[in-house]
């Protein structure tokens, strides 16, 4: 049973997942110029610091087994019912896996609440949101898989106007500043925790049974990954964390606000590449050599498309940040441009990352990705004492653009592509 019909094709599919991840990005974007008068640059940081944690939870909760559960809908002659129970494992894996982590957080909480500028409530609220998001994603990614579009974002934007209005409520209304914010994240991811659980059962894709052998075969998908997803914070996360340490709360404040400005070309790269993912997958299980050379050949116009698009953000990064934010921001307009390129080659990333998933030897990939997560701390350390919040960005572009360049290399051990080899070959139109 399905909310909504199916969506068909790359265009089509691509279309309604950006549309509905261009809405659910643009309610934080809208949200900038009313946080940023009710809050404080310290406080922002407080709200930085708290999402910041969340990410580096993510390697640790779940084990990102959903991304095994997504793949294993791929397997040949898997019934319905079979995936429903893989799905049960997966949450078996959750459940025991964000225990854990609770029990160590809770322990270490005073420790981390004076590290990271939250209190120490924060600290284990933290854990129990990393934990829901991640059964959001469980959901999702079952629905992106079978093509489902408009589940997806629906899903996306009722999330996103429902954390709106709490933090209106909250923040505004309430006046409880970074309070107000995290508690209406929270309350937002358990919510919709709650319906993702509801719909996986009523589509028959949740079965809670004991299978040692889909524990053990999602483990091996997941645990690889804990290294990449630890190099993925390292990446794109422990920028705040650093910034924090060196400059204070409130550079790590105003440094968030060119992050949010900038993770509007995140989403709609993800959103393209959630389209795209089901659509590659079944040209390279085709494995048509003249199918490959046309992908080769529109990955590299869209390697075009978002270079251009980050150098765009040089210029209009200020005049943006002038606009939304008061002048106790305006140093933010500084960053933004560096911040795009970063995201660009983010994007960039994942066209040649997807490789690596389907051939669902992904060591490497945990490998290149903690060695970029190094370098970007590394380069962290170098400019921030010199060159402040520009410094910190620059150091993320550099790390982005190396992690792109030496994941491409991994992909094209994992998975061999025509990358030099684009011969003129015709692909009917309906099959693009």
């Amino acid at each position: 049973m399905t909310i909504v019909g199916r969506s068909g094709g790359l265009v089509s599919g691509s279309f309604t997942y950006v549309a509905a991840n261009v809405v659910a990005a643009a309610v934080p974007f809208a949200l900038l110029p009313v946080l940023t008068r009710y809050m404080a640059p310290a406080e922002y940081g407080q709200v930085a610091m708290f999402q910041t944690f969340i990410s580096g939870l993510a390697a640790f909760t779940g084990l990102s087994v959903d991304g095994a559960a997504a793949v294993k809908y791929y397997d040949k002659g898997l019934g319905h019912d079979e995936i429903g129970h893989f799905v049960g494992a997966c949450l078996q894996i959750l459940l025991a896996t964000t225990a854990l982590v609770l029990a160590l957080a809770f322990v270490s909480r005073f420790w981390l609440a004076s590290w990271l500028g939250l209190t120490a409530g924060w600290v284990v609220g933290a854990v129990v949101v990393s934990g829901t998001g991640f059964v959001i994603q469980l959901r999702l990614a079952q629905w992106q898989v079978r093509a489902k579009a408009l589940n997806y974002g629906a899903t996306q934007i009722l999330q996103a106007l429902t954390g709106a209005a709490l933090t209106l409520v909250l923040v505004v209304g309430l006046r409880r500043g970074a309070e107000g914010r995290l508690e209406a994240q929270s309350l937002t991811s358990a919510a919709f925790a709650m319906i993702s659980i509801y719909l996986l059962s009523r589509d028959e894709l949740l079965r809670l049974s004991w299978r040692p052998d889909y524990l053990r075969e999602a483990l091996r998908f997941g645990v690889p990954l804990v290294p990449h997803v630890a190099g993925i914070f390292l990446l794109n996360s422990v920028d705040r964390l650093v910034i924090n340490a060196k400059l204070g709360l409130a550079q790590a404040g105003l440094y968030m606000v060119g992050v949010q400005l900038t993770m509007a070309m995140s989403i709609v790269f993800l959103a393209i590449n959630n389209a795209y993912v089901p659509w590659l997958f079944q040209r390279l299980k085709r494995d048509q050599v003249a199918e490959k050379r046309q992908i080769v050949r529109w990955t590299y116009v869209y390697f075009g498309a978002v270079l251009g698009l980050s150098a765009l953000a040089f210029l209009l990064g200020p005049i943006v940040v002038k606009v939304i934010a008061p002048q106790r921001y305006r140093a933010a307009g500084q960053i933004v441009g560096w911040l795009a390129l970063a995201q660009a080659f983010g994007g960039m990333y994942l066209m040649v990352t997807n490789y690596i998933f389907y051939s669902k030897r992904t060591g490497w990939l945990a490998l290149s990705t903690i060695v970029s997560g190094l370098l970007n701390l590394a380069l962290l350390y170098v400019f921030i004492p010199s060159l402040g919040l520009v410094g910190a960005a620059m150091a993320v572009a550099g790390a982005a653009a190396f992690r792109f360049a030496l994941t491409w290399a991994v992909a094209q051990r994992r998975h061999p592509m025509p990358w030099f080899e684009l011969k003129s070959s015709k692909i009917p139109s309906a099959q693009l």
